[in-house]
């Protein structure tokens, strides 16, 4: 009975280091189907002018489906909370019966230990503190560049681009979308990020250093099964 008791026991703690941990999602890089502004064919009329524009006065900014557009990525984010909770209750309660009818005296005849002054006492006492605290903070400095994928009607255009960098077989990948102004890009094509509207970064890893950063499997069994 004891065998099969202990049985039973190590094949729960196995099964529960078994549970697949819910894993994080993966950030996909944008696929290199990007739209495209279609290209018109030149014409030649064999004059020694032709309609294309290449004014000295120009820019390169990107404002056309397709273009490519530098992102300065400068992320800086710090948080902290913190609480205290203290509460405390006290009362005591008394109760005793001088006269009520002649039943006290026969109360006391019954049982002559009995004080009818003294029936009810009670003291209750309840005490609790707590206390919290919780502090974050972020850096994520880089650069990107990303692709024009669609022109609004205003003039924004909505951006999209990635990067794989792989270094001792660890792979550190780095995906942004948004959406910018035209006015907000410099005249050399580059835009901060914190001028990209609806800003969606998202850098993570993927090797063995990336698989160090989860406990192991004793451990979660360990976490699943330890009732404290």
């Amino acid at each position: 009975m004891n065998n099969c008791l202990l049985s039973l026991i190590l094949g729960a703690l196995l099964l529960s280091g078994c549970v697949s941990r819910t894993p994080l999602p993966t950030p996909q890089l944008p696929s290199d189907n990007a739209p495209q502004m279609a290209v018109e064919t030149p014409q030649t009329s064999g004059s020694l002018w032709t309609e294309n524009k290449g004014s000295l006065f120009g820019d390169i900014k990107a404002r056309q489906l397709g273009d490519i557009l530098t992102v300065a990525i400068f992320e800086q984010a710090s948080a902290s909370r913190e609480a205290t909770t203290k509460t405390g209750r006290s009362s005591n309660n008394e109760a005793g019966i001088s006269k009520f009818l002649g039943f006290e005296t026969d109360l006391v005849k019954l049982n002559s230990a009995i004080d009818p002054t003294q029936l009810i006492a009670t003291n209750y006492e309840n005490d609790f503190n707590g206390s919290g605290s919780t502090s974050r903070k972020e850096n994520l400095v880089a650069t990107l560049s990303t692709r024009v994928v669609e022109v609004f009607p205003n003039g924004n255009l909505r951006i999209e681009g990635g990067k794989t960098v792989t270094v001792n077989r660890e792979e550190q990948i780095i995906v942004l979308t948004g959406i910018v102004r035209p006015n907000d890009i410099s005249p050399q094509n580059v835009i901060d990020s914190k001028y990209v509207l609806d800003a969606k970064i998202a850098y993570t890893g993927k090797g063995v250093i990336s698989d160090k950063q989860g406990p192991g499997w004793m451990t979660r069994i360990l976490d699943n099964v330890w009732p404290f």
